[in-house]
């Protein structure tokens, strides 16, 4: 099993993190941006509780032909997808009062771009929780960890009668069948969304193609892990990371 080389590196903005996630040559710009402005029907919630939410779009020439600027049904189900993802990284009364925007720019396609973006925003807001932290956004953690885990995604699939893992665009627009995967640190998945785009698909390959995933997104999760290591502050890092 080969996957396509994941590269995170930071990226210097005004949002509270940031980063450049490339899987090949798909690339996407991540950030988290830190808000108190909640939803209006969360405000009044008892126990208080905070609100994570994401956008997604595609440049227009992150991919040929150019795309037309402006959101479409797909980039609307993109981002429910990666919203839901990221709510699933953290208990949301742990961060009572905070809301946080994370928006997914995709400056290169290459397939992959929506597993790219739930990986690379997964680490843009563990940043943004360390900002938040660092600058007493969250009062009421103190020495206890925040209920967080990092979330992974990998696109996988059948292609010429193979299971394969991490689509580039030339195996995704041959593959018959195609699932995006999302995985937390327990190793628990959040999100499969598998389809049978040419043919339908047996049990014994969607366990051969969840093995895959599986140890795609270990290898994934380890370069997520390094560089938020390399980039939270101490404290943060003890309170997210447990480290």
């Amino acid at each position: 099993m080969a996957i396509r080389n994941v590269i995170i590196e930071k990226f210097e903005t005004a949002a509270a993190g940031a980063v450049i996630i490339s899987a090949g040559k798909t690339r996407v710009l991540c950030t988290a941006s830190l808000s108190t402005d909640l939803p209006g029907w969360l405000a009044a919630k008892e126990p208080p509780s905070g609100w994570i939410s994401s956008e997604y779009n595609m440049l227009p020439g992150s991919t040929s032909p150019r795309k037309k600027r402006g959101n479409d049904g797909r980039s609307t189900e993109i981002q429910r997808l990666i919203g839901r993802s990221l709510r699933a990284m953290v208990e949301l009364t742990s961060i009572p009062g905070v809301s946080i925007i994370c928006d997914c720019e995709v400056l290169q396609a290459d397939g992959g771009t929506r597993t790219a973006s739930i990986t690379g925003a997964s680490v843009a807001l563990m940043l943004a929780l360390g900002q938040a932290l660092d600058d007493g956004l969250l009062p009421s953690v103190e020495t206890d960890r925040i209920p967080i885990q990092l979330v992974t995604a990998i696109s996988a699939g059948v292609v010429d009668g193979k299971c394969v893992v991490d689509l580039d665009y030339d195996k995704d627009s041959r593959a018959d069948v195609d699932l995006n995967a999302v995985q937390n640190q327990k190793r628990e998945w959040i999100e499969l969304q598998g389809t049978g785009e040419r043919a339908g698909f047996t049990k014994t390959q969607l366990d051969e193609i969840l093995d895959l995933c599986d140890e795609a997104i270990e290898q994934i999760r380890n370069r997520q892990l390094d560089f938020l290591k390399n980039h939270l502050s101490a404290s943060a890092s003890g309170l997210l990371l447990g480290s």
